[in-house]
């Protein structure tokens, strides 16, 4: 067993000798095995335990067990107890979800405050199948199938290719001392009714269960790195990426066959779920648009642009209330008196005062919008300006308003109302400058 294990270290972690590690111990017999065997491959280890405060004295007692165990192998010894409950009601997660939160934010903390190279996890291969069967349960995608990664970034999980009943036989025969968690017991939780009613059947119908699984596993993450690749040489044909947008290109996305597949691998990531509508947008009008919490996907002619969504700019209007003031959200825009007047320019206006009623106000464009271009003669509606000017949607939805008594100033940063602009005769100038 022990072999086998080292075998894997140096197979999979060639690196381990040189590097710190922070073992996430629980007291169980899986976390156990791996301090002992962290110990006798003489690694540089430290021990992280986290009492979420479940299960009473039971949770004291783990804490308590795992300390004593860290200072008789005379490792370093980190201790966090949490209000897990609290948490979990007050983020509205599962217990286990605010678990794993808690626990992992606070072991890359640890990784940073004491220096260790990587987090080592006592996972293993019927951790492996318990977790593929949850995620097939819940209609997963291929990412779901995977499997957990015997490495994901400051992650490790060296037990992945051992079962375990392996660990337990290794506990035994070195006389491991562990605690059992009452709760393993249980069926309250679906990990426990998954590991108690479906994979000893699974076991049952195939004896050799456990190394079919795992060749499957290998199978799967092999084709996953295939679809990555390919996504990614689809995303470089059919996408442009413009400051903080994305482009992609409508006609070239549909020459692929399953353009959908392509679709979900590049979006996944933004937090998105209507899927159908995602991919209906490929053939929608111009104008329709699919928010998630934090991203906008938006039908402009031939293209459909992703970008992200400010939160805060959800407010319709803001006012400067006095030539005094100057407003720092949702643009940088301050006003002063000037008695000099330099040729305007798309970052400031000079415009007469005394033609200014306040507030004025900063907002995005209405129905029926016109104003009076700076160097043109007669009114002009803002669509069309829009128009002329070659403006996306996008573009269109993210231009600002300076707005006067229900009337255009300015379309900041790009032109002025000729009706405002200062001139040669005006007596109280003032200049409006967007930083």
């Amino acid at each position: 067993m022990l072999q086998k294990i080292q075998q894997h270290f140096e197979r999979n972690f060639s690196f381990i000798k040189e590097k710190r590690f922070l073992l996430a111990i629980s007291g169980g017999i899986d976390s156990m095995v791996l301090l002992s065997v962290c110990k006798k491959l003489q690694l540089e280890i430290g021990v992280a335990h986290c009492n979420f405060q479940l299960r009473a004295d039971e949770s004291n007692a783990d804490a308590y067990f795992v300390e004593e165990k860290a200072n008789e192998l005379q490792v370093p010894f980190f201790l966090q107890s949490f209000d897990t409950e609290s948490y979990a009601n007050k983020k509205k997660l599962s217990i286990q979800i605010a678990a794993r939160k808690l626990r992992y934010d606070w072991f890359h903390e640890l990784l940073i405050q004491e220096n260790y190279d990587f987090i080592v996890t006592a996972h293993h291969l019927d951790d492996q199948v318990e977790t593929f069967l949850i995620n097939l349960s819940r209609g997963t995608g291929l990412e779901g199938l995977v499997g957990i990664p015997a490495q994901n970034g400051k992650i490790i999980r060296p037990f992945l290719g051992i079962s375990r009943i392996e660990i337990e036989s290794y506990a035994k025969e070195n006389q491991i001392i562990w605690r059992e968690d009452a709760s393993n017991a249980s069926d309250k939780y679906v990990r426990n009714k998954v590991r108690h009613k479906i994979v000893p059947v699974l076991k049952e119908l195939n004896p050799s269960f456990l190394t079919g699984f795992q060749n499957t596993i290998t199978h799967l993450q092999q084709v996953a790195q295939l679809v990555n690749e390919s996504s990614k040489i689809a995303f470089e044909k059919v996408a442009m990426i413009e400051g903080n947008t994305i482009k992609f290109d409508c006609e070239k996305i549909l020459k692929y066959t399953n353009y959908k597949a392509y679709l979900y691998q590049w979006l996944k990531e933004y937090g998105f779920t209507a899927w159908d509508d995602i991919y209906d947008l490929i053939h929608a009008q111009a104008g329709k648009k699919i928010f998630s919490s934090t991203y906008l996907l938006l039908k402009d002619r031939n293209y459909v642009l992703l970008t992200p969504v400010n939160k805060v700019e959800t407010e319709e209007v803001y006012y400067i209330k006095e030539i005094t003031q100057n407003l720092k959200f949702p643009l940088n825009i301050t006003l002063c008196q000037t008695d000099n007047i330099l040729k305007p320019s798309n970052n400031s206006i000079f415009v007469d005062q005394n033609k200014l009623s306040f507030p004025l106000e900063i907002r995005k464009k209405k129905e029926g919008d016109y104003f009076f271009p700076s160097g043109m003669q007669g009114k002009k509606k803002l669509s069309k300006y829009f128009k002329d000017e070659k403006y996306s949607l996008l573009d269109k939805e993210k231009q600002w308003l300076l707005i006067s008594n229900n009337e255009i100033v300015w379309i900041i940063g790009k032109r002025a109302d000729q009706r405002f602009l200062a001139h040669s005769k005006t007596k109280e100038i003032v200049k409006i400058e967007l930083k």
